[in-house]
């Protein structure tokens, strides 16, 4: 069901829809960049239409919006455990591009659908209605259409902005009350059909893969910053924190905070064993993570072609690069 409106009334939706969601898309913080005369796209919260950026990449994925850099599981005192209270007056309304919706799709695997579901990221995630928004072109370092993450079903309202009007075509009857007076129009969302990376995922990738010498190209390479997880949509791994208050060391609160596989002493066990210490171990692991074993788990890829790894990565490691250069180890073995 499509609808048409000029930007100001689709304002006045937006204004509608701030009494019952927060809304969240991709838009320009000015100045935030790597450098200090540099802007940095990222997920903010909006209030108008002309604060969303359709035209470039953002730098973060939204995964944030429903995994948090760092959350409160719960409080503790001498004699209790509180779980902090979770806003429940609103939902949150998410804009986003097909690879972010079906990245969003792998957190459910893993934290919904991977045997016990996780209820603090469950709590969110019901909270959460999907706008999609569509990409006119690829952008620098995108390989979504290799890995079949450039289309999605998967959305409550697709908007096109289109110079002073506004396209959506509504799949959700939640919002039908919001758009009934404004004009019918016929309108489908346009994905990219080719991507000018192309990535070759090996067919019968297994474990011997592991002990090919492509890793050690990264041993030197790879500085362990860790940037290519943070900026993944589908990356998920965290720590825990036990925070005790200083004016009571009995009490405090047990927070989970962003990590990831490739830093320095995220495998690191009690009494000091490190299961991945040479950096290449740490890039087999990721990579074998992403088009190995969730495939075997789930039956599809984990990794989108985003390409966002590649944009952040300070020492130019190419994620894309290295699927292809391991696709031609696997025909070459065979």
């Amino acid at each position: 069901m499509g609808y048409s409106m000029v930007l100001d009334q689709f304002n006045n939706i937006l204004e509608s829809l701030k009494e019952d969601y927060k809304i969240f898309a991709p838009k320009v913080f000015k100045d935030k960049g790597t450098y200090s005369d540099t802007d940095m796209i990222r997920y903010g919260e909006i209030s108008s239409v002309k604060e969303i950026e359709f035209d470039q990449k953002s730098y973060y994925s939204a995964k944030e919006l429903i995994l948090p850099i760092t959350q409160t599981l719960f409080y503790f005192t001498e004699d209790n455990v509180i779980e902090p209270k979770v806003d429940n007056e609103k939902g949150i309304i998410i804009f986003l591009r097909s690879c972010d919706i079906n990245a969003i799709e792998r957190l459910d695997e893993i934290y919904l659908r991977n045997g016990q579901e996780d209820p603090y990221y469950k709590k969110l995630r019901e909270k959460v209605k999907l706008v999609l928004i569509e990409c006119k072109n690829s952008f620098e370092n995108c390989f979504c259409v290799s890995m079949g993450s450039n289309k999605t079903e998967d959305y409550s309202l697709f908007i096109r902005k289109k110079d002073n009007d506004i396209l959506v075509d509504l799949k959700d009857d939640e919002f039908l009350r919001y758009f009934e007076t404004y004009d019918k129009s016929e309108v489908l969302p346009n994905f990219i059909e080719s991507n000018e990376i192309k990535v070759n995922i090996p067919a019968n990738l297994g474990i011997d893969a592991f002990s090919y010498d492509l890793w050690e190209d990264y041993s030197s390479r790879c500085i362990s910053c860790g940037r290519c997880s943070t900026v993944c949509g589908t990356c998920s791994c965290f720590t825990m924190q036990d925070i005790f208050y200083s004016d009571n060391l009995s009490t405090g609160e047990r927070r989970r905070v962003w990590a990831s596989c490739q830093i320095d002493g995220y495998t690191t066990m009690a009494g000091g064993h490190e299961y991945r210490k040479d950096k290449g171990e740490r890039m087999r692991f990721k990579t074998m993570h992403k088009i190995y074993d969730f495939n075997k788990r789930f039956g599809y890829q984990m990794c989108v072609g985003c390409g966002r790894c590649d944009d952040a990565c300070p020492e130019y490691i190419s994620f894309s690069h290295c699927i292809n250069k391991l696709d031609k180890l696997v025909k070459e073995v065979k």
